[in-house]
């Protein structure tokens, strides 16, 4: 019998993947279970095991090339006799532009280790899932069977699963707001082709880039407003001098301080759903982290409320390095429910970040910098200072909520950073 490895989905935005490389040649065997190639998803490289044992037949598509998700880039042979009648089925399809040899299959959205060769999946493999679902469905022994999924291809999300645990309040759903003529953006007209002249040279995108572009058209559907706040720093730089000798980062003081204000205002950790603002179980501070070959990521610190600074810290210098080694699990990287976008350490005074999807808020930070600041009696004195502005999706968040958000974040940060140890 001959199998086919189709391209998984190995995140709910991924349309289409890279192979990275093959660990497999032809005529190689192959067990069960075993990683036959590794596929370069949006953010991270993941090994794609074998879900059957024989022998690899042929290749379809091969390291470098991409293909769509769900599409056919390679044959398992059950048999070394059987490796002939891959090759003669690979050389009788007609090849797409793209290497892949049949029409794309429903995706799967599979995860590092997943088994993804058979064409004739049980029932239960066929089940879609984020991690994160599955994760939660087991904290709450719920039967994921039961469960509709609202993402791509019936894909089972942890919204859903919140969903079932936690419903949403009647006066929560569908919020009406009244949305600034100036948020309303109408879709651009397609732009025409234009052909590089023999002096440009044109790089392609890759794969993180593409899902990056993806995200940003999709926030431009979100009605967001935007809030800015000036927080005085001196306690939190002398803290952060004495913590680090330590292995404490001023990301993760930020990511903690965050997370602290943010039991006090639930509804800033909360995201907009067509079944209404659906409240996260945990805190997960996502922070945003520059690639070197471009693009960006948001490593998550999950439950970062309920970590200590040490802790955290560690976590976050592991995730830093595996990050930019693209070696992220999806939910290291896209379960945040809070982001932070940290620009102080380049200069910058003030910006503005665009909203992830599924998030109801992410915060811009800065760099600190002397001010002059008038006092009530009118009298002036010298302050460290850096601006911080939230954006928010005015669905689920109103400007009163952000600017208390914003003073209880600037009130810990100014009085009691010692908490942040705590």
């Amino acid at each position: 019998m001959i199998q086919e490895i189709f391209m998984p989905a190995l995140s709910s935005t991924m349309t289409e993947g890279k192979i990275v490389s093959w660990e497999k040649a032809p005529g190689d065997r192959v067990e069960k279970g075993e990683t036959v190639v590794i596929v370069e998803s949006d953010k991270a490289d993941m090994d794609v095991e074998s879900f059957y044992e024989g022998f690899l037949g042929v290749i379809l598509v091969p390291a470098g090339q991409a293909a769509p998700v769900g599409s056919a880039i390679a044959y398992i042979a059950e048999t070394e006799a059987e490796i002939a009648e891959a090759k003669q089925r690979a050389q009788a399809t007609p090849a797409s532009s793209n290497g892949s040899t049949s029409a794309p299959k429903a995706p799967v959205l599979v995860t590092a280790g997943s088994n993804l060769t058979s064409s004739n999946l049980t029932k239960s493999d066929r089940l879609i899932a984020s991690p994160r679902a599955k994760r939660l469905a087991k904290d709450h022994n719920l039967d994921l069977s039961k469960i509709s999924g609202t993402g791509p291809n019936g894909r089972i999300t942890a919204e859903d699963v919140e969903s079932s645990v936690q419903p949403t309040a009647p006066a929560q759903v569908a919020p009406q707001v009244i949305t600034p003529v100036a948020q309303v953006i109408a879709a651009p007209k397609a732009a025409p082709a234009q052909i590089p002249s023999a002096s440009e040279q044109v790089q392609p995108l890759t794969t993180l880039q593409n899902a990056v572009i993806r995200n940003m058209n999709a926030s431009l559907a979100v009605p967001t407003f935007q809030v800015s706040y000036r927080i005085t720093t001196t306690a939190l730089d002398a803290l952060y001098k004495q913590l680090k000798p330590k292995g404490v980062t001023m990301s993760t003081l930020l990511a903690k301080a965050v997370a602290l204000t943010l039991q006090k205002h639930p509804l800033l950790n909360a995201s907009f759903s067509d079944r209404g603002i659906v409240h996260k179980p945990g805190i997960n501070v996502a922070i945003a982290v520059a690639m070197d070959d471009g693009g960006l990521i948001t490593p998550v610190l999950p439950q970062a409320d309920q970590t200590d600074i040490y802790s955290l810290s560690r976590q976050w210098k592991d995730l830093v390095e595996r990050a930019r080694a693209k070696q992220l699990q999806p939910e290291e990287y896209n379960s945040g429910t809070f982001t932070i976008s940290n620009l102080g350490m380049f200069g910058v005074e003030q910006f503005t970040a665009i909203l992830p999807p599924g998030t109801g808020a992410i915060l811009a930070v800065g760099g600190s910098h002397p001010q002059v600041v008038a006092s009530s009696d009118g009298s002036f004195s010298i302050k460290t200072q850096m601006q911080v502005n939230i954006t928010c999706d005015h669905r689920v968040i109103y400007g009163a909520q952000a600017a208390k958000f914003l003073h209880d974040l600037a009130h810990l940060i100014e009085s009691k950073p010692e908490s942040l140890t705590l």
